[in-house]
C-alpha cells in the first residue's frame, strides 16, 4: 500500500462516484474536479498529523482497488477512526481484511493506538461483517444522527481495543 498521492485522483474519483460505493459511504462527488476536495482532505490530514489514507492496490498489476485510512487521529487519547472502501469488481474477496491488518498492525505498533473506532452506516452488512472479521465488536447504534440525501440515517459504532498497551 502507498499513501493516497495526487496521481490517484482518477481513481479516486471513480469509487466516490460509483453508486455501489457511494449507498453506504459519507462523501461523494459528481465531478471529477469536485473530487480535488477530497486530494486536499487527504493531503490535510498528513499535514495537521490527525491521519493518513492509503490506495489498496493488487499486488500483482499495481492496480487501484479502494482505499483505506485513519482519521481523527487523537494523539493524546491514543485513539483513530478507520475507514475503507473498495471498488465492487474487489468485493468479497478480502482484500479489506488484507489492508486492515497491515493498517492496524502500523497503528498498534508505531503509533501506540489503544482505541480504533469505526463508523458504518446500518444497512451497510458488509462492512460490518469485514469490521468483525478484523477484531471489531459493535458497542452501539447512534439513531437519527445524520442526514443524507434529506433523510436521517442511523450510524452503527464499532471499536477495537489494543490489549496489549
Amino acid at each position: 500500500m502507498n499513501r493516497i498521492v495526487s496521481e490517484d485522483q482518477n481513481n479516486i474519483f471513480l469509487g466516490l462516484s460509483h453508486p455501489q460505493v457511494i449507498k453506504y459511504y459519507g462523501v461523494q462527488f459528481s465531478t471529477y474536479k469536485a473530487t480535488e476536495e477530497q486530494m486536499n482532505w487527504y493531503s490535510n490530514l498528513e499535514k495537521s498529523g490527525s491521519g493518513i489514507w492509503w490506495a489498496i492496490r493488487s499486488k500483482k498489476e499495481s492496480e487501484f482497488m479502494g482505499a483505506i485510512g485513519i482519521n481523527d487521529l487523537h494523539h493524546e487519547y491514543k485513539r483513530a477512526e478507520i475507514g475503507f472502501w473498495l471498488l465492487p469488481e474487489f468485493w468479497g474477496n478480502g482484500y479489506i481484511k488484507e489492508a486492515a491488518d497491515a493498517v492496524i498492525e502500523y497503528l498498534l505498533k508505531h503509533l501506540k493506538i489503544h482505541r480504533l473506532e469505526a463508523y458504518v452506516e446500518t444497512g451497510n452488512n458488509n462492512s460490518s461483517r469485514a469490521l468483525k472479521k478484523m477484531g471489531f465488536k459493535h458497542e452501539g447504534r447512534m439513531c437519527d444522527c445524520e442526514v443524507k440525501n434529506g433523510k436521517y440515517i442511523s450510524i452503527d459504532l464499532f471499536a477495537r481495543l489494543n490489549q496489549k498497551n
